[in-house]
């Protein structure tokens, strides 16, 4: 009986569902403003686009030749579900977090900071100076080891002509440890990509306007009060995830990949379960503990507002994802097919994470109206 119905159909009544959640949910005023918001600044969903077209750039980098697409064979769901759930997990959880993935850019941000581009670099020093006091120094430090490493990190990728100084043994042991390394500079600058938005979001809220590089060095001020929940979050993944697959390079660990996808959920679900402390940080710059028992307040206030915000990111992410998964399984090989859906994910998945993000402040705000004008005053 279901092979006579027409595709139309159960095509026709996905979208008509898909219409019915969005115009007709409790957070519809938010979702219209955020959509609202990515019109008027366009350079929130580009900045999504842009990191992760030239992450797909880095990853085809070392395609040698392109072939023409035969026959197609296309998947069913059941066949590619499995790869859905954690990847669409992890793009819900980047909205509280980190949205996309920096490098290779982060090697480019990286030689901007150091060369204090628009004064970025004697902000962010200042900004750890007078908010850490002697810790701030140390911080920085961190910074600026992770930064050089993130420089060193694509001669690994490019592997350079060693001249058999090292074994390759040892070779992937320093190339493991380097990206460990720069790993915390890739991801605290994913952070503060994240900040500078919503702030963007925040001016727009707001109404106000705003000189580019003063929004800069605002956001890497606003950055130093989110620092304190980054760097949990970054040791946390280090210790759950960064730390075993390290180790795997010195010594013998067995099945150390097979518990990678747990590792990833256990990172995601502390993300969510905290999910309010980074935009409360961003947009009161407050202490880390007021941040948290603001957190416990929203989630006691607006749960149910919260869980329908999850729901449909979830839906977007989760049909985004498996649309990807079923593309990728059909072109296989097929380098030219893999290419343009390539440019067709990442300009659909950079405006659905940027209209999502706005959303989530202008959710935020509607839901912290008490506090609207409570921020802290920055003191430097």
């Amino acid at each position: 009986m279901w092979n006579n119905v027409p595709r139309l159909y159960p095509l026709l009544g996905l979208c008509g569902g898909y219409a019915i959640v969005l115009f007709c949910n409790p957070i519809r005023l938010a979702l219209r403003d955020g959509f609202r918001c990515i019109t008027r600044f366009k350079r929130i969903w580009l900045t999504f686009t842009l990191l992760g077209f030239a992450y797909s750039v880095f990853q085809f980098a070392t395609f040698s030749q392109i072939l023409t697409p035969a026959n197609w064979e296309w998947p069913g769901f059941l066949e590619i579900w499995r790869e859905v759930p954690l990847p669409a997990l992890e793009g819900v959880v980047g909205i509280f977090d980190n949205a996309t993935t920096t490098y290779p850019l982060s090697v480019v941000a990286a030689v901007f900071l150091i060369l204090n581009w628009r004064g970025l670099h004697g902000a962010l020093f200042r900004a750890l100076r007078k908010r850490y006091r002697l810790w701030g120094y140390a911080i920085y430090a961190v910074l600026l080891i992770s930064a050089l490493a993130t420089l060193l990190k694509p001669i690994v990728f490019w592997r350079l002509d060693w001249g058999g100084a090292l074994p390759t043994a040892g070779l992937l042991q320093i190339s493991a440890t380097i990206d460990a390394v720069a790993f915390i500079f890739e991801y605290l600058f994913g952070i503060y990509i994240q900040v500078y938005l919503i702030t963007v979001c925040l001016a727009w809220i707001k109404g106000l306007s705003f000189h580019e590089g003063d929004l800069f060095r605002f956001a890497m001020r606003r950055f130093s009060y989110v620092l304190e929940w980054a760097g949990i979050v970054v040791i946390v993944s280090t210790l759950i995830v960064r730390a075993p697959l390290l180790l795997a390079y010195f010594r013998n660990v067995p099945g150390v990949l097979d518990y990678l996808p747990l590792e990833r959920m256990v990172m995601s679900g502390l993300i969510i379960a905290f999910c309010s402390v980074q935009i409360s940080l961003v947009l009161h710059n407050e202490s880390l503990s007021a941040a948290f028992r603001a957190h416990r307040e929203f989630i006691r206030r607006n749960l149910y507002r919260f869980g329908w915000f999850l729901l449909i990111a979830a839906l977007h992410f989760f049909f985004l994802t498996a649309c990807d998964a079923i593309v990728r399984t059909a072109v296989a090989d097929r380098v030219v097919g893999v290419i343009i859906w390539k440019v067709i994910y990442v300009c659909l998945r950079g405006f659905i994470t940027g209209w999502l993000l706005a959303s989530w402040v202008c959710l935020f705000r509607q839901c912290e109206t008490a506090r609207a004008n409570q921020e802290t005053w920055i003191r430097y």
